[in-house]
């Protein structure tokens, strides 16, 4: 966090730097998270600091009314922001503010005052069963001037982010300790958000991809570091999988939201079409909350009633 803090007093940034390594140790945020907090309230304080015509301090921040937050989101967008960012800042300031009020600096009221922006509900765009099937068949990559390995390599990824629900950073993540090889285990040690870990099965077919992946690999895998590497030995970036998903996507015709992380969606709602409890789905996906993961009844909902609707004879 930068030193020179001309949108706040030094108490409001002493404090902000306290809120900071509270999110980082205590609430075992994401670095980028927390960057992304940060960003957000520095630009709240920074808003404040025109608009009141002096940085903020810890009692004006109590003093600010509802019509200077609403001028806050009305900048922001007129600066062309959507409704979606706009709650994300207006989150980022509450929990700030939450912290001021737990830690006895002052109670900013007026945040907890005004409404959020209404965001759209979107449902999640799973896959098909075949084309989550088909993405591992790198037959599909027959006419890409790649190495055998990174074609291994790419189908273990995308075989595994749709056999275990994974995010791509849990996928990247993982050591080659915490995969077993074929026939000797039949899960995995997640680490996912918030540095929490989780056991998730792994299928056999999966399992043997990885392992597939490894014996054409040309870099060492040591136990303790990441098990899918870039072209050039070092840890994999996450855009390489996106780009590859992009290819692949054009090779099978799905539309754009077939992305890496449509098949952690896929994988969630396959499993509750066939009867999956929804806690256990939560589990799988290390939601911290079940109303996260209900958003699948939805998507399951949804493709019931196309089914009816394409298939009833007078609907």
């Amino acid at each position: 966090m930068s030193e020179n803090l001309t949108f706040a007093s030094a108490g409001v940034g002493a404090e902000l730097r306290r809120w900071l390594a509270h999110l980082a140790a205590e609430r075992r945020m994401s670095p980028k998270t927390v960057e992304a907090y940060e960003r957000d309230v520095r630009q709240f304080l920074g808003f404040l600091a025109a608009h009141l015509g002096e940085a903020p301090s810890l009692k004006s921040l109590a003093a600010i009314e509802p019509r200077d937050v609403r001028a806050f989101m009305a900048a922001r967008r007129a600066g062309g922001i959507g409704s979606r960012s706009l709650m994300r800042s207006l989150a980022g300031a509450r929990s700030f503010a939450r912290f001021l009020e737990r830690n006895h600096k002052g109670k900013v009221g007026a945040l907890a005052a005004v409404r959020a922006p209404k965001v759209p509900k979107t449902l999640p765009k799973p896959l098909t069963v075949s084309s989550a099937k088909r993405l591992t068949d790198t037959g599909l990559r027959a006419g890409e001037e790649r190495e055998p390995w990174v074609l291994a390599r790419d189908a273990a990824i995308l075989a595994l982010l749709y056999g275990s629900g994974l995010r791509i950073s849990e996928a990247l993540g993982l050591t080659r300790e915490a995969v077993p090889t074929p026939g000797k285990g039949d899960a995995i040690t997640v680490r996912g958000k918030g540095n929490k870990t989780r056991m998730v099965p792994v299928l056999p077919m999966v399992l043997q991809l990885i392992d597939d992946y490894g014996a054409l690999c040309p870099y060492d895998l040591p136990d303790h570091g990441p098990i899918f590497r870039g072209a050039k030995g070092g840890p994999l970036n996450p855009r390489i999988v996106q780009l590859t998903m992009a290819r692949l996507r054009g090779a099978l015709g799905l539309a754009e939201t077939a992305t890496p992380h449509a098949l952690r969606h896929s994988f969630a709602t396959h499993l509750l079409a066939r009867g999956g409890d929804l806690r256990a789905i939560q589990e799988l996906l290390g939601h911290a909350s079940l109303s996260t993961t209900q958003i699948y009844t939805a998507v399951d909902s949804e493709q019931l009633l196309q089914i009816y609707r394409s298939a009833h004879p007078r609907a």
